[in-house]
């Protein structure tokens, strides 16, 4: 084995759970999530001399996820599926199952937001990055960013009504 192979499987170990979460909350689809992941580390691998090292490996990555799963969710696959889920017959048990538990109720209602602002909430709450790292990431203004959290909290607020979620009342 290479020492190209062992650094590059020691990428791999450190980054996949972070970038399949990641891009789980933009697709909402683990399988397709996978696969988003699976290109990120393949042209990773085909293009890493072109990484500069301007920000960090995980920045890097992140930024790759985050393209990948915005041409996903644009995607003729995305939105033949898309179509397809809603006739019935087709609602998930799963789906019906994990409604129960608070978590996953803030996080369904954090899918049903734009993904402009389900990607800030996702970057500053799940992620836990800065304003600044999130503005670097999506290529905006800091600006930018804490109007779009403003506005995503305030949609949240409206959908979570009858939760009582510390964060969302302090901010």
């Amino acid at each position: 084995m290479q020492l190209e192979d062992i650094s590059f499987r020691a990428i791999i170990h450190e980054h996949n759970d972070y970038l399949l979460q990641l891009s789980y909350l933009y697709v909402k689809d683990w399988d397709a999530a996978e696969d988003i992941v699976q290109d990120v580390f393949i042209n990773y691998w085909i293009k890493s001399e072109q990484f500069q090292a301007q920000s960090s490996l995980r920045t890097y990555l992140t930024r790759m996820a985050i393209n990948r799963c915005k041409d996903y969710l644009k995607s003729w696959r995305y939105r033949t599926q898309t179509l397809t889920n809603i006739f019935p017959g087709k609602i998930q048990l799963k789906n019906q199952l994990i409604m129960r538990d608070e978590q996953l109720i803030v996080a369904d209602a954090v899918l049903t937001l734009p993904i402009q602002f389900r990607e800030v909430i996702i970057l500053y709450y799940f992620k836990e990055l800065t304003i600044r790292e999130i503005a670097k990431i999506i290529h905006t203004s800091e600006s930018t960013i804490k109007y779009r959290l403003k506005i995503a909290k305030e949609r949240l607020k409206k959908k979570l009504v009858t939760q009582q979620w510390e964060v969302l009342k302090s901010e």
